[in-house]
């Protein structure tokens, strides 16, 4: 018998409690690389493409925004038999991660740097500056790409987005910088956000809010303090060294704060 086909959209392994990953607006599953397989030793793990992102065409039929994208998650999970899962979510994924614990969809949230606690100013930031690196990745892929094959060039380019840029490697960038460009998604969602705000809710659910101290997309220190105020019951989570994305700046922090093994007390800042 042949083998089952294998689906670019999304990446399932491990045995366990299940696990399911949600990038971010332009991302896609592979940003949660450097920690799935310390993940799947103990987990079933499912890191999903979002619609219009990654390897996953764009449903027309599917309305834009957090709501819309938590129906679609709801359905993937239901399809695949997956009940009450522990959700990961980064950025996006973090604000899908917030609304499928309200619904009561997942059964316990770990949200990094979720949209939603923003104000004004601080979301026209976010949202201007992923644009502003979609532009650039539309417009000059060729220097872009050459300049990320090198450290230099990725400590350059990626620092808005990771702490430590040059840990990601030449070819996971250059893969993202061509996903960033291509999503169909990017720009309907990105105008669904506009609108955006704190989920609330889910409160029953146990949920994990995480910050990167270098975070440039979203910077921590107000967010965090909206994030403790409006989710007292909520453990939150500062990570030093770490940014937007920080997955490959510390792989094993991220595992850790996850799968709720870090030494840390609630309300906790890692100053590593």
């Amino acid at each position: 018998m042949p083998p089952a086909p294998t689906d670019p959209a999304a990446h399932v392994a491990g045995t366990g409690p299940d696990i399911v990953l949600l990038h971010g607006l332009g991302s896609r599953w592979q940003v949660f690389a450097p920690i799935l397989d310390e993940l799947a030793q103990e987990h079933r793990v499912h890191a999903l493409d979002l619609p219009g992102f990654g390897a996953r065409p764009a449903d027309p039929a599917l309305r834009p925004g957090v709501d819309a994208l938590a129906d679609w998650v709801t359905a993937e999970l239901d399809a695949r038999g997956v009940t009450a899962p522990h959700v990961v979510g980064s950025s996006l994924g973090g604000g899908i991660a917030l609304e499928l614990a309200r619904r009561g969809v997942a059964g316990r949230v770990t949200a990094f740097a979720p949209i939603g606690f923003w104000n004004p100013r601080e979301r026209a930031w976010c949202l201007g500056l992923l644009t502003v690196l979609r532009t650039a990745a539309r417009r000059l892929p060729r220097p872009l790409g050459a300049a990320l094959r090198t450290r230099t060039g990725r400590r350059l380019l990626l620092f808005p987005l990771f702490g430590r840029p040059s840990r990601v490697t030449a070819p996971a960038a250059i893969e993202d910088l061509h996903a960033l460009a291509v999503g169909e998604g990017f720009g309907p969602v990105r105008r669904a956000l506009r609108s955006q705000r704190a989920i609330r809710g889910g409160d029953e659910v146990p949920t994990t809010i995480v910050w990167g101290r270098r975070d440039l997309v979203l910077p921590a220190q107000r967010q965090s303090r909206r994030a403790r105020q409006l989710r007292p019951q909520a453990t939150h989570v500062l990570l030093g060294g770490c940014g937007h994305l920080p997955f490959s700046d510390s792989p094993a922090r991220c595992v850790a704060v996850i799968t709720d093994r870090h030494p840390l007390s609630p309300h906790r800042q890692d100053r590593p």
